[in-house]
């Protein structure tokens, strides 16, 4: 029983200390860092929650300067902390209209946690799916979404000194402010690669199905780029044109489960 202590104690401590080390070598990092004591006032104990899932739990919060925030605080799923790395990596420095922003970070032993700013229109999952509670979009403002989120995305790929794959587009993580301008969000599993890296490398595939590119399955289509995320972003386009998941195992007709493979029986039944 010493034993596995020890072993605990080891594994834990090694953990902290090397999300402190990446902090430390942070000198132009933009958030702010938070103790925990601050943002369980910020959330007032942690009273409102707005989501929960396998990264963690979010709150409503807010600053003492006025602002409204969304505290996510990490799970024990994310022990590692690679999450938290790679959150406060990717979005640290950088901020574009179209990607959400993060306002500061709380790392104090095993309590890490994320803040950004308050979208309170959710996420574009609600509006895009048929729900009893769902709000329906104008095609208009559908329109104008899918260029936000493009935007966003060439941002990533194009627009700051290291390229950023996302790995992870789909409508849960496209947020909505209160003009319901789209920003891409949720950068737990993407990477920094040299911009002029066109092919980069993964040891095992990463996303959510139904939205990965075939590449991170299959190494013989070819090398995973950024167009791993233009995959995403086009299944994406589909469910906000169809306004229904992709896959859905109630269908009508077993044709239509998969709804890519529907669409494309029906585009070469028109060309025959």
């Amino acid at each position: 029983m010493a034993f596995l202590i020890y072993k605990w104690r080891r594994r834990h401590l090694s953990m902290y200390d090397a999300v402190e080390e990446f902090l430390q070598s942070q000198i132009n990092l933009m958030p702010i860092r938070y103790s925990y004591s601050e943002i369980r006032k910020m959330s007032k104990g942690f009273k409102d929650k707005l989501g929960e899932g396998g990264y963690g739990t979010v709150y409503k919060g807010k600053l003492e300067s006025g602002p409204l925030v969304a505290i996510k605080m990490l799970g024990s799923s994310k022990a590692n902390g690679q999450e938290f790395i790679n959150e406060v990596a990717t979005i640290g420095r950088i901020h574009h209209v179209n990607v959400v922003q993060l306002i500061g970070f709380c790392a104090e032993g095993p309590k890490r946690a994320l803040i950004y700013e308050f979208m309170p229109n959710g996420s574009l999952e609600k509006y895009i799916f048929s729900r009893e509670e769902s709000i329906p979009l104008s095609i208009e403002k559908t329109y104008e979404i899918s260029l936000g989120v493009a935007r966003g995305i060439e941002y990533l790929h194009r627009g700051c000194d290291m390229q950023i794959l996302h790995f992870d587009i789909k409508p849960h993580n496209i947020l909505l402010n209160e003009n319901f301008i789209p920003k891409v969000s949720d950068f737990g599993l993407a990477k920094l690669y040299p911009a002029n890296d066109s092919i980069v490398s993964l040891t095992a595939a990463r996303g959510t199905l139904g939205y990965i590119a075939p590449e991170l399955f299959y190494k013989n289509i070819g090398g995973v780029s950024y167009k791993a995320d233009v995959y995403s972003f086009g299944m994406l386009l589909l469910e906000m044109a169809n306004r229904r998941k992709n896959v859905n195992a109630f269908a009508d007709h077993s044709s239509q489960i998969y709804f890519p493979t529907w669409v494309y029986g029906q585009f070469t039944k028109e060309m025959t």
